[in-house]
């Protein structure tokens, strides 16, 4: 799955939907649908999603995760997602991408008992996908730079590009899915970052945004560089 989902296309309701909105085939919705149905085992004991979400899970969670994969480059192998949570939106693209040559998703997330369940999603499911248990500092300390890297409303997004930057190359996209006050976000993260911003209408939420970033210079900020 490549395609960034158009225009028009069919309202996701359920993975019916999903699959004919994003063309995904059978055997991917067969991994997907494995996902919903070890979410939905596991959400009795673990908060991996607000349960108020469940009933729309094909577009709360799995389209609202899939529709970033269109906008990463076509020969992005090697991924990182920050603060995976139940594996939204990383778990989903890995799924999607499966069986991209030397592809491989990284999944970051410092709550024990979810990299316990991610794993199992991954097993079941034959992802492409790492799971490490540990706060985004550390392994950004370590992991050297991504082809792109993620991330689901996970914190205002100058703290987010401070937890970023060590991952970032000349190359790297950044593909963050944000809410409300996006353009908020921004003005306040260009006080303090160099960087290059696209906003997509999110299709998953009609007061959400995908933005698209490249342009990251590493962890230096603006006010380091000599005038």
């Amino acid at each position: 799955m490549a395609q960034h989902i158009v225009s028009g296309a069919p309202q996701v309701i359920d993975a019916e939907s999903f699959s004919d909105a994003l063309h995904v085939s059978r055997e991917t919705m067969e991994r997907l649908a494995e996902y919903e149905s070890l979410l939905i085992k596991w959400q009795k004991s673990i908060n991996l999603v607000s349960a108020a979400t469940l009933p729309e899970l094909w577009r709360r969670h799995m389209l609202d995760s899939a529709q970033i994969a269109g906008l990463a480059p076509e020969n992005a192998v090697r991924w990182a997602d920050l603060g995976s949570g139940g594996g939204f939106p990383g778990l989903v693209i890995a799924i999607l991408l499966r069986d991209r040559p030397g592809f491989g998703m990284h999944l970051v997330e410092s709550d024990q008992r979810k990299c316990v369940f991610m794993r199992e999603v991954a097993r079941a499911t034959g992802a492409a996908a790492k799971v490490y248990n540990e706060r985004i500092e550390a392994f950004a300390a370590e992991a050297g730079p991504f082809d792109v890297v993620s991330a689901r409303a996970l914190a205002p997004l100058d703290r987010l590009l401070g937890w970023a930057a060590p991952l970032f190359g000349p190359d790297t996209i950044g593909l963050f899915l944000k809410g409300q006050g996006v353009q908020d976000e921004l003005t306040a993260s260009r006080k303090s970052w160099i960087f290059e911003a696209d906003s997509y209408p999110s299709q998953s939420d009609p007061a959400g945004s995908v933005l698209k970033l490249s342009g990251l210079p590493g962890p230096a900020r603006i006010h380091h560089v000599p005038s």
